[in-house]
């Protein structure tokens, strides 16, 4: 049986959020817990909650938390905010500010 959380508009570039997801990717909740608390990077602390919701949601269907494992940790774009900073002469430049979707699935391994 497959368990899914999910965050979704979280204000962090997608590509900051990517490189915390694949450090923890194919571990048990536990061990990933454990290590993204550890990770000097502020994408850890998302991630972790994103991962405490799935597990939470397992535990509400009577899962084995025990026997968890993560399957996938999706990192995905979520919309742009366009913004400018003024600069000299009266004129500005444009820069994004980005938005990221985290999908996490959590398995027990019971259906290949």
């Amino acid at each position: 049986m497959e368990y899914h959380a999910t965050a979704k508009y979280v204000r962090m570039s997608p590509r900051k959020v990517q490189l915390v997801a694949r450090s923890v990717h194919h571990l048990t909740p536990t061990d990933a817990l454990s290590r993204l608390k550890t990770l000097p990077k502020r994408a850890g602390e998302t991630v972790a909650d994103v991962i405490v919701s799935a597990v939470a949601g397992a535990k509400e269907k009577k899962a084995d938390v025990g026997g968890l494992r993560i399957k996938a940790i999706e990192v995905l774009r979520g919309p742009v905010m366009k913004r400018w900073h003024a600069v000299s002469k009266g004129q500005a430049h444009a820069f994004k500010k980005r938005m990221t979707h985290i999908r996490v699935t959590l398995t027990d391994g019971g259906e290949k």
